[in-house]
């Protein structure tokens, strides 16, 4: 019997759920910097755009019952990954403390929409 739980935040539909749950396993759609209106936050700054990413990652784990010590795997997608990786590593380590997930910060040209400097994709589990 599969148990399947989706999480949509409603703020516009690019046909995917931010969020979608199978038998514990949460996998979380590219998560980027916009607050809970849907407007877009830190324009041309990566460390307020990975902030606001990374609590709207949060947001989705909260949604499952989840924080982020059950991440078990994250993607980090980065434009201009060679000025960025340094800020963005900076804050992740900050983010996730003592726990371990697997990962990957993948360098890209362009994302989603063009004031976007950062992704976040994530695995997780339930608790």
């Amino acid at each position: 019997m599969k148990n399947i739980t989706i999480y949509n935040h409603d703020l516009w539909d690019h046909g995917i759920s931010q969020g979608y749950s199978v038998n514990g396993t949460i996998y979380i759609s590219g998560q980027f910097s916009h607050d809970t209106e849907g407007t877009f936050v830190g324009d041309g700054d990566i460390e307020a755009q990975a902030q606001q990413t990374l609590k709207n990652l949060d947001g989705v784990l909260e949604k499952f019952g989840a924080t982020r010590s059950n991440l078990a795997y994250m993607e980090i997608y980065l434009r201009n990954a060679e000025a960025h990786t340094e800020p963005v590593l900076r804050l992740f380590k900050d983010y996730v403390g003592q726990h371990r997930p697997a990962g990957s910060l993948i360098g890209v040209t362009y994302l989603a929409s063009p004031e976007q400097l950062i992704e976040i994709s994530a695995i997780a589990h339930a608790n």
